[in-house]
């Protein structure tokens, strides 16, 4: 009778919030789900014409970059489901995969970035030097983050909402891939509403929101702020920066 009435006390009353609930335990994996149906919906709009037949060949970089983003994303998915399964051992083991995998993706990034404003401004005559502004946000975030996560990969709460902070600052580049969200600098707001369900789950299942999204939201906000002036505003000085780069 003891153990049965322990056993009832343990169990959450809602079956879905609370510690051990639906949300606590399914959330992560059901968030890298999530991530990757953004992705699909979002590049599929464009990667037929822009990398598999595109009309004038991409550098090949554009293909390396796609696949780490690519790579990135079921990584994540299995990294979550191995936190659900309880291997702890497998999931710190590939995690070492994880951070060279994220290592890599910054200076491919930000160097694909560049090579494909260049080709976008000497191929197809779409020149907009001051939209680099973006992608260098978001490799600045994912770094940023990543590297936080890998530094507190002892502290498991704080590593887990790092590398999901860090996995939500790629997703603007598949949101932009819809027109009215790109045109009206709306693929940012999109991905703050994915971060802010990390905050709305921490509500429902601690009560609280965690430290890691007290500091880490505000700062966010601010380098989206200050990206989108870069790119829309276009000062002179950073004009002649992106300009620079791109010759």
């Amino acid at each position: 009778m003891a153990s049965l009435s322990q056993g009832a006390i343990a169990r959450p009353l809602n079956p879905a919030i609370g510690r051990n609930g639906l949300i606590d335990r399914y959330f992560y994996f059901a968030m890298s789900l999530l991530f990757a149906a953004i992705v699909l919906l979002g590049f599929s709009r464009t990667v037929n014409k822009n990398l598999f037949h595109p009309a004038i060949p991409r550098p090949l970089l554009l293909s390396f970059h796609a696949a780490a983003f690519s790579a990135w994303v079921m990584f994540f998915i299995f990294q979550s489901a191995l936190v659900r399964k309880h291997n702890v051992k497998l999931h710190r083991l590939l995690g070492w995969f994880g951070a060279a995998l994220g290592a890599i993706m910054v200076p491919l990034g930000v160097t694909t970035s560049i090579v494909m404003g260049h080709f976008d401004a000497v191929q197809l005559h779409l020149s907009d030097p001051t939209f680099l502004s973006i992608p260098f946000y978001d490799m600045l975030a994912f770094a940023v983050s990543l590297g936080l996560a890998i530094y507190w990969r002892r502290k498991p709460e704080s590593h887990r909402r790092l590398l999901f902070i860090a996995t939500c600052s790629l997703m603007d580049a598949a949101f932009g891939r819809f027109d009215f969200l790109f045109n009206n600098n709306l693929f940012f707001p999109c991905l703050d509403t994915l971060i802010l369900l990390g905050v709305a789950r921490d509500l429902l299942v601690n009560r609280r929101a965690h430290p890691v999204y007290r500091y880490a939201l505000p700062l966010v906000i601010v380098g989206q702020s200050l990206s989108i002036y870069l790119w829309r505003g276009a000062p002179s000085w950073w004009l002649s920066i992106t300009n620079a780069m791109l010759r």
